[in-house]
C-alpha cells in the first residue's frame, strides 16, 4: 500500500488499550471500510459497528480532530487521520 493511499487511525483511551497501539495505518476508503480494517487489525476492537449498521454508542469518531462522523458511508480521504475516542472520554 502506497503512503499516497492511506489514512491513519488514532486510538484514545479505552479504544487504545482495546487496541494496543496509538495508532494504526489503513488503506483510504469509506468510513466502514476504515473500522473494517481496523477490526480485523486490532481483535479487541471487534464491534465497532453495531447490527444496526452505526458506530457502536461507546465509540466516536472525528476527522482530523475538526468534526465528528457518525455516516459510514462517508469517505475518508487520503492523507487525514480518522481519531477513534470513547463516548465517556470527558471530565
Amino acid at each position: 500500500m502506497s503512503v499516497t493511499s492511506e489514512v491513519i487511525v488514532e486510538f484514545f483511551g479505552v479504544p487504545r488499550l482495546r487496541a494496543g497501539r496509538s495508532e494504526l495505518r489503513v488503506a483510504a476508503g469509506s468510513v466502514a471500510e476504515v473500522l473494517a480494517q481496523v477490526e480485523r487489525a486490532c481483535l479487541g476492537l471487534v464491534g465497532l459497528v453495531g447490527a444496526d449498521g452505526r458506530v457502536a454508542p461507546h465509540y466516536l469518531l472525528s476527522v482530523d480532530g475538526q468534526h465528528f462522523v457518525t455516516d459510514l458511508e462517508a469517505v475518508i480521504g487520503t492523507g487525514r487521520r480518522l481519531l477513534l475516542l470513547s463516548a465517556d472520554a470527558g471530565g
